[in-house]
C-alpha cells in the first residue's frame, strides 16, 4: 500500500475505481481522513481511499517520458546510465550496486539504495530544485 507521508501535490500515482486504473496528478492531501484528491488524464477530480492508489514504479522509460535524455559519453563502462534533465540527473547502476541510484543538482548529491517510485522521485526532485517534475 502507498504511504500517505509519501504523497504531496503534483505527485503523478495510479487510481484504481470499479477495476479500471488511471494515471493522475495529486491535487490535494487530506491526512486527517486520510484520503487524496486526484486529477485524471480527462480531468475528472475524485478523492480516494488510499486503498484505491498505486505508485508508478520508476523505470528507465519514466525518465525518458519525463525529458530526460541519456548521456551517451558519461554512461557505461560500469559508470551506470546517466539520464540528464536541465541541471538535474539521475545515475542509475545495475542491480546490486552500492548505490543503486545517484540524484544529483548542482552542488546536491543523494544515494538511493533501493528502487524507488516515481512520486518518490518528484519529492526529491523537488527537495533539491524548489520546482515540481511533471
Amino acid at each position: 500500500m502507498i504511504n500517505l507521508h509519501h504523497l504531496k501535490s503534483g505527485d503523478t500515482v495510479i487510481t484504481s475505481y470499479g477495476g479500471v486504473e488511471r494515471e493522475g496528478t495529486i491535487l490535494e492531501v487530506d491526512h486527517e481522513e486520510k484520503k487524496v484528491l486526484v486529477s485524471t488524464e480527462n480531468e475528472n477530480e475524485f478523492w480516494y481511499d488510499l486503498d484505491n492508489l498505486k505508485s508508478i514504479p520508476l523505470t528507465p522509460e519514466t525518465l525518458l517520458r519525463l525529458q530526460f535524455h541519456v548521456e551517451d559519453a558519461q554512461s557505461g563502462n560500469g559508470k551506470g546510465t546517466l539520464y540528464v534533465r536541465g541541471p538535474f540527473s539521475v545515475r542509475w547502476y545495475p542491480a546490486g550496486h552500492d548505490p543503486l541510484l545517484v540524484l544529483h543538482f548542482r552542488d546536491e548529491f543523494r544515494q538511493l539504495k533501493h528502487d524507488i517510485t516515481l512520486n518518490e522521485l518528484q519529492n526529491h526532485y523537488h527537495g533539491m530544485t524548489n520546482y515540481h517534475l511533471e
